[in-house]
């Protein structure tokens, strides 16, 4: 995720594009010639391949110069920060979210320098005046580092938190498999909102170790650095510096609080409780894979530490699997071992784990305490024949209620 700390946009300083290669190729937010493909701007999968081109200086017995980019590449200075990220083995073709802010942008650079043939796709929330700006830095860095080029719009629906909206419309047109530019340092945050919300061990095991974000091994001054020795200068997203987007004080306020406080950099050790709070979520799946989450006596008969991991479990995929889809009445979905009943039409918009409020209501239906309970998202348990069903409600209420047995 991008940092507050990147230099102002429209700043790019991209090396010059070697004679005989293309520009990116763009679709989406601002039109291309008529008929023009998107095609790489180069003829390998990163400006390495682009290097061996002939220009009329070599045609001529002359050299030509280098640009930033493909001294740092020959020079290997990208090694380094490669070993300690997550990148698909190359030639993989990937699709990377770019933002035009360090991290996006590191991302891309990175990408490029692993073998891989990436395409960037910027997506315009249509939020800012500037963004149209933004989208050229980033179409103009693709160009320079050979890579597919493509802009998104989006619209962003009203409601609260801003953040949480936008995010969710940029996943809704990003590939399931697109890489995130996201560092420790962005998990090191989540970590402390996810923790001071009163999240649990999934909660806490935050951005997981995983291929879709690659850069989890680097800091925000890596992907700095990854930019200037490419020779790019990323953008400047204001929204970063706004106080009012808690995370924003998180990062700017309670982080270096924290290091002053014990007089040490917190980062290392907030991923590595994000890593055991991991081991502990596995361990628990583990712990419950055999218990069915419908059986009302199972529950009963569970510790209550694995009921309520079983209940969460089975209300936060059963709410997922139908996302986005409409189910009729009676359907069944097989979740692994688990079925879930799934009556109603899924609500829009992202769907979170139950909290354990909500968690606690459905163990009551289950030991017969209750006989339906909401458990928040627009969802409801019910209890009929000592079995629990999963059933969309009609509209989310604005008091979670539990009916009486």
């Amino acid at each position: 995720m991008d940092r507050a700390d990147e230099r102002p946009r429209r700043g790019l300083t991209a090396a010059p594009t070697p004679s005989g290669t293309a520009p990116a190729g763009r679709t989406g937010g601002r039109p291309e010639a008529p008929g023009a493909p998107a095609e790489p701007a180069g003829t390998g999968p990163h400006p390495a391949g682009r290097a061996s081109q002939q220009a009329p200086e070599q045609a001529r017995g002359h050299a030509p110069e280098q640009t930033p980019l493909e001294a740092a590449i020959a020079a290997g200075a990208f090694e380094p920060y490669l070993r300690r990220c997550n990148f698909p083995p190359p030639p993989a073709a990937v699709t990377c979210a770019v933002s035009g802010g360090a991290d996006s942008t590191a991302l891309l650079v990175l990408a490029g320098a692993a073998g891989l043939a990436a395409t960037a796709v910027y997506v315009d929330h249509g939020l800012r005046p500037t963004s149209g700006d933004d989208a050229e830095v980033v179409a103009a860095a693709a160009a320079a580092l050979g890579a597919r080029f493509r802009c998104e719009p989006v619209t962003v629906s009203p409601g609260p938190n801003l953040e949480a909206r936008a995010r969710s419309a940029r996943y809704g047109v990003l590939p399931a498999d697109a890489l995130l530019g996201h560092t420790a340092d962005d998990r090191a945050e989540t970590v402390l909102l996810n923790l001071l919300r009163g999240a649990g061990p999934a909660g806490v095991a935050a951005m997981p170790h995983e291929q879709r974000r690659p850069l989890l091994g680097l800091r925000r001054a890596d992907t700095l650095e990854v930019c200037r020795l490419a020779g790019l200068v990323p953008v400047l997203d204001e929204s970063n510096l706004d106080p009012a987007i808690r995370r924003n004080r998180v990062r700017h306020e309670l982080i270096p609080l924290l290091e002053e406080i014990f007089e040490r950099d917190v980062t290392p050790l907030l991923c590595r409780h994000a890593d055991l709070a991991g081991e502990t979520v596995e361990a628990l799946d583990a712990a419950v894979a055999g218990l069915d989450p419908r059986d009302c006596a199972a529950l009963a008969a569970a510790p209550r530490a694995l009921a309520r991991w079983a209940l969460r479990r089975w209300i936060t995929e059963g709410r997922r699997i139908t996302e986005g889809r409409r189910i009729t009445e009676g359907r069944r979905i097989t979740e692994g071992r688990w079925i879930t009943e799934a009556r109603g039409a899924t609500l829009p918009g992202e769907q979170h784990p139950p909290d354990l409020a909500a968690v606690d209501r459905a163990l009551a239906v289950a030991l017969g305490e209750a006989r339906a309970a909401d458990v928040g998202g627009g969802w409801r348990v019910r209890r009929s024949a000592r079995r629990l069903h999963l059933e969309a409600t009609a509209s989310t209420p604005a008091v979670c209620q539990t009916d009486p047995p």
